[in-house]
């Protein structure tokens, strides 16, 4: 019975750590192998056209677009990554704050939902989820974390 339950904790515990990897990165600025890696990644997650994986990254805003008003508001804007590769960033501004002042030339830092499409994909999904059944995403500009 001990055994047992030191397989379970030992389970919990693994589950924790690996479901933890997905979690916000710290706000310090990614390192260059990092950028890298995430850059790949993106670009891998582009080719292959895939949907629905976590990732964080970040760009230089490239267009700030108007916002979405079918639905929940999302503010959008377009970020431009050091490959070249673009994003639209949709976030939920009826669930976290708006990003005030946003202008062409920032840097922003994500963590969100990527969803494939042609002009090079979509993240969403940069806030918590007030019902608790999604990974909490998040913005970071000018110092400041939303979500």
């Amino acid at each position: 019975m001990i055994v047992v339950l030191l397989v379970l904790a030992l389970m919990g515990f693994l589950f924790v750590l690996v479901a933890g990897q997905g979690g916000p990165q710290p706000t310090a600025a990614p390192s260059d192998t990092q950028s890298l890696n995430t850059e790949a990644q993106l670009e891998n997650l582009f080719q292959t056209k895939a949907s629905g994986v976590q990732i964080a990254g970040h760009g230089v805003v490239t267009s700030v677009l108007s916002d979405d008003n079918d639905g929940d508001r999302h503010q959008r804007f377009i970020l431009k990554l050091s490959s070249g590769q673009t994003l639209l960033i949709a976030h939920n501004i009826d669930i976290a704050p708006r990003l005030d002042g946003l202008a062409v030339g920032d840097q922003v830092a994500f963590f969100g939902e990527y969803t494939y499409n042609a002009q090079g994909g979509t993240i969403h999904w940069t806030h918590h989820d007030p019902q608790g059944s999604h990974v909490a995403g998040w913005l970071e500009w000018n110092g400041k974390r939303y979500n």
